[in-house]
């Protein structure tokens, strides 16, 4: 039995380096990394001095941070040199720096002419749609950040569950109990009441004034308001009904509703559509006290 034990020992000591080498397959891969990361850092070289050789360019740092990539799990922040064109915006900057920087560079853009909402970003300490934002307007360095007070899935990108959650929870379409007139197939709506909504429909669900309110920020249960602007255009609408409005009502005064208002403007201040949300928010206040009021 001595005998034996040393040997066992040894052979499991054999198996166990031998585990540890690793196979040219491995080795294959390992290189292929290694010199398509080296053609990487050529082309980021080639096209930085590229960008320095031309006199009219822009500076961009922009935040980067990747949970999935070793090395990239430490927020930092990238700086690009990018040829300034006339009428560029910061859009135009982040897919110029994307294709030929660093293919890694993530953020969300879809419609490129502020209908989406999509491209909300943090540009010089104010939220903004990247592709309304123009570069000459702009002090360098340019500075683009994810939106604050949202959780960062990866660069620019951040989770919008929550935003999407507190605007379905206002039932953000059209109700109603009443049919329509005569031979009608629809509500009618006189031209006044079409006026009074007309602004609350123009939001595009970018998340600009979620993301800039303080009240939003440390409750996050409050609706916020793009949702309560939503809540304002259906609860306006004279075609839906009284009834229908007073559930309305019902849902936006509740605790975390339009009274955790600290009537502080930054919603209506980096709204890109220039919707004036503070208002909409003190006027269904107003609304909310009225019908709570009693006469008898």
């Amino acid at each position: 039995m001595s005998t034996q034990i040393p040997k066992q020992t040894e052979e499991s000591s054999e198996t166990e380096s031998e585990a540890d080498v690793p196979s040219r397959g491995d080795e294959r891969r390992a290189e292929k990394r290694r010199r398509a990361e080296e053609a990487r850092r050529q082309r980021e070289a080639e096209a930085a001095e590229k960008a320095a050789a031309d006199e009219d360019t822009i500076e961009l740092k922009v935040f980067r941070y990747d949970p999935e990539v070793e090395g990239k799990q430490e927020p930092r922040f990238d700086t690009f040199h990018v040829p300034f064109t006339k009428g560029m915006t910061v859009l135009d900057a982040l897919m110029y720096s994307r294709d030929n920087y660093d293919s890694s560079l993530t953020f969300r853009h879809s419609c490129r002419q502020a209908i989406c909402g999509s491209d909300a970003m943090f540009v010089n300490g104010g939220q903004k749609l990247a592709c309304k934002t123009q570069i000459s307007e702009l002090d360098e360095p340019i500075r683009v950040e994810p939106l604050p007070h949202a959780e960062v899935t990866k660069d620019l990108v951040v989770d919008l569950e929550h935003f999407y959650d507190q605007m379905e929870a206002v039932e953000p379409y059209f109700q109603t109990n009443d049919l329509p007139d005569g031979e009608l197939e629809e509500q009618r709506q006189s031209r006044e009441n079409r006026e009074k909504v007309k602004m609350s429909t123009r939001c595009i669900w970018c998340s600009a004034c979620m993301s800039s309110c303080n009240i939003a920020a440390g409750d996050n249960e409050y609706l916020g308001p793009a949702a309560i602007n939503k809540a304002y255009r259906f609860a306006m609408d004279e075609r839906e009904g009284e009834e229908i409005k007073q559930k309305r009502l019902e849902i936006i005064e509740q605790e975390h509703g339009v009274w955790r208002c600290q009537t502080q403007f930054s919603c209506t201040e980096v709204c890109p559509k220039d919707i004036p949300l503070t208002e909409h928010i003190q006027e269904l206040k107003r609304e909310a006290v009225k019908s709570n009021l009693k006469f008898w």
